[in-house]
């Protein structure tokens, strides 16, 4: 059987959208999708752990994968910096597992620049009023911290037309259903159905008659 390329997909949203819950939602749900783990040069917040939700670097190491080229993308965020391993990525999809990559817009157009295959989907909140209100409920930034996030809204909100899908998270349960749907519609495309041997075999069986 030859070997399938498994499929990117990169998921984007403002700060506070639920981008993380429906992740993890995903990842529960299909477990033959890996998440790619970033690097980050901040300390872990409460409850994060390394290698599940970052790896977690020094400053100085971080500067230094940088140079060396480890990053297939690097971005500083509110002071601190994030990256993906481009290696990781790259050896995961020609194994053909399908991988998860939850990053930025910044970060997202420099990922399509490599993989234009990629799947971009795009999460917005239901109104500006539940996203401002989620930021101060998870009580997890300062003000000044949730008032810079607020205003990089319109920023990353700009670059909406530039994603292949949009998920509005207004019940948490329907987002994560069309997020499945998604992964699944992605998989079902002829392109990548073909590229596996045995469905070339079946069209083969099924043309010869």
């Amino acid at each position: 059987m030859a070997m399938c390329t498994g499929c990117l997909f990169i998921i984007t949203a403002p700060s506070g959208t639920g981008k993380t819950s429906l992740v993890s939602a995903l990842l529960e749900n299909d477990p033959e999708l890996r998440l790619s783990i970033s690097y980050t040069s901040r300390p872990p917040r409460e409850g994060e752990e390394e290698g599940r939700d970052y790896h977690f670097v020094s400053r100085e190491r971080f500067e230094k994968m940088q140079i060396s080229g480890d990053f297939l993308e690097s971005a500083e965020v509110y002071g601190n910096w994030y990256g993906t391993s481009q290696r990781w990525i790259s050896e995961t999809m020609q194994s053909g597992q399908d991988i998860v990559l939850e990053i930025d817009c910044q970060g997202a157009a420099q990922v399509r620049k490599f993989f234009p295959q990629s799947v971009g989907i795009f999460v917005l909140p239901p109104s500006a009023s539940a996203l401002e209100e989620r930021l101060l409920a998870r009580n997890k930034d300062t003000a000044d911290v949730i008032r810079r996030r607020l205003k990089a809204v319109r920023e990353e909100v700009s670059h909406i037309n530039e994603f292949d899908y949009v998920i509005i998270n207004s019940i948490l349960e329907d987002a994560i259903h069309d997020l499945i749907c998604v992964v699944r519609a992605e998989r079902l495309k002829r392109a990548r159905q073909l590229q596996l041997q045995k469905n070339q075999v079946l069209i083969s069986q099924l043309t010869s008659f």
